[in-house]
Order: C-alpha cells, then structure tokens, then sequence
C-alpha cells in the first residue's frame, strides 16, 4: 500500500501541536496536561479511536518531562489512590465510582489495574488531575 503525504498540510497541522510535543516550560507542561485530561475525557480506553495513539503519545511525553523536571518520586495508581483514600478516611466500599469492594481490594493489592473511566471518577471525586492515577 503506498501512502502519500501532503506536506504543506502536514505542517498545517504540526504548528499548533508542536508545543505539545516539545515542552520547554511550566506553563508548556500544564497546557498539555490540560489537553491530554481533555483528550481522555473523550476518548477513554477506546483503544479503536482514532486519537488514541495520540494520547499515548502526548502522555509519553509528558511523563518524560515529570521525570526531568519534578522531584516528586513516582507513584503508582494504587498508591496514590491509598493515600487519598487515607487523606479523605475512606474505606474500600466508599468508592461505589471504582466498582465494589472487591474491586477496590484487587487495585490496592496489586492485582489489577485502574482503567480509564475509573482513573476519571476518581479524578472528578477528589478534586486532580488524572494523570496522577497513571
């Protein structure tokens, strides 16, 4: 299959995302946290949408320019929702927006994974960014 490529419109389109993709500052940095919060908002765990390699991506990016420029030691999802869950004294089946309690059990114990639309509620519940659960 050959593919071809318009170039002009190629960097028609690369002007506006090329910030996204090269952060060089504080105000670069929260910009695109913001962008990614609202392209997750849209496309989830959709992994057909045709955004979804871009929000990979934008979060690869992102994340390389944490682990440059914070000093915070990284926190997984289930670490930071313990804490949370710590911080507001709830317990597993307060959180009816993660599943049941079991399910909140498997998270904290490792055993599975956030998903998406969890990572949203919880986001929404305590007032932060998403990215935090990633």
């Amino acid at each position: 299959m050959k593919t071809t490529v318009d170039i002009e419109r190629l960097v028609h389109c690369w002007e506006p995302l090329e910030n996204l993709f090269h952060i060089r500052t504080r105000d670069e940095y929260e910009n695109a946290v913001k962008i990614l919060n609202m392209l997750l908002d849209r496309v989830m765990d959709d992994q057909s949408h045709p955004l979804f390699g871009f929000v990979e991506t934008l979060g690869t990016v992102i994340e390389a320019w944490e682990e440059e420029h914070e000093s915070v030691p990284p926190v997984s999802g289930k670490e930071m929702l313990r804490f949370l869950m710590d911080q507001h004294n709830l317990r597993q089946s307060d959180l009816p927006e993660v599943g049941s309690q079991g399910v909140v059990s498997e998270i904290l114990a490792g055993n599975r994974s956030l998903n998406l639309r969890q990572i949203q509620a919880l986001a929404r519940r305590f007032g932060v960014l998403k990215h935090i659960f990633l």
